[in-house]
């Protein structure tokens, strides 16, 4: 069987850089095993499986090269970026995923903004507890290293300098064992910056998952833009850059709408372009 696979940058950065998800427009469903050897074949750090379950209503399944994730962002925002050069019209739908019911904002001007989960704050680590993977000196130790969640748990580590981040080399295989244990998809590391807008430049590293760093993530950029709203200053966007030291700078805004110090929404968004198709053969089971 033949399965056309888009090709598409999501949190494009002036139509550049991004980072790229396979999106399968499916018309039936499919088995698991099936999305798992699409995915591993098409090697993007996720895959996006897109059925339309009725009016306005798209049912989303997220696998990574090795697994299925609850939620993904950037493939979010992939797959209502290809639906709106597919003439889907602007509007608001409804997402129905593993990490529950949510809605995504697609506008006439291309942006595609997506709900996620409210935050949730886990534990809080001491920074020796990332010896054997990260250079535990270029901690920023003015913000505590914290796991937080708006649909999958990632730990925010903040690093002191721009440089400093641009420079890091994870041991992957540490980091990966010390993730597994944490419970936690990934770490999300960051460091602070005045450059216009732009809040913070951020590195996200989830070998784990098969992907030692990726180049924009949705997710875990609304569970920093979270973060800095509790231990920062609170507003209501958030620009993120990532991806600049792998060639492919992507910029990922956050809205938050928050009462007093209660964040009641958290959206994510940016810009979306389809770059190609491949067709992906799986025989028979």
């Amino acid at each position: 069987m033949n399965y056309k696979v888009f090709l598409v940058n999501a949190f494009c950065n002036d139509k550049r850089g991004g980072n790229g998800a396979g999106v399968v427009l499916c018309s039936a469903v499919l088995e698991r095993n099936i999305k798992l050897r699409i995915a591993a074949e098409i090697g993007y750090s996720e895959t996006v499986f897109v059925r339309e379950e009725d009016e306005g209503v798209f049912h989303l399944e997220y696998f990574t090269p090795v697994e299925e994730v609850d939620l993904c962002g950037h493939a979010t925002i992939a797959a209502f970026a290809l639906l709106l050069e597919q003439g889907l019209p602007q509007g608001r739908y409804t997402i129905l995923t593993r990490a529950g019911r949510l809605y995504v904002d697609v506008a006439n001007n291309g942006k595609v903004f997506m709900q996620q989960c409210c935050p949730v704050f886990h534990e809080q680590y001491h920074v020796e507890t990332f010896a054997s993977c990260l250079p535990v000196d270029y901690y920023n130790a003015d913000l505590p290293i914290q796991a937080v969640s708006t649909g999958l748990k990632d730990i925010m580590f903040p690093i002191d300098t721009i440089e400093h981040l641009r420079s890091l080399t994870p041991d992957f295989e540490a980091m990966a064992q010390l993730n597994k244990q944490q419970g936690v998809v990934g770490i999300h590391a960051f460091a602070l910056t005045k450059n216009g807008d732009t809040i913070a430049e951020c590195r996200n590293f989830a070998p784990q998952y098969g992907i030692n760093e990726e180049s924009a993530t949705g997710t875990s950029n609304c569970a920093l833009a979270c973060y800095l709203h509790r231990y920062e200053k609170p507003q209501t966007h958030y620009r993120f850059l990532q991806g600049v030291t792998m060639q492919q700078t992507s910029a990922i805004e956050v809205i938050l709408q928050f009462q007093q110090e209660t964040i009641q929404e958290v959206k994510v968004g940016g810009y979306g372009l389809t770059t190609g198709m491949r067709t992906v053969t799986i025989e028979s089971l």
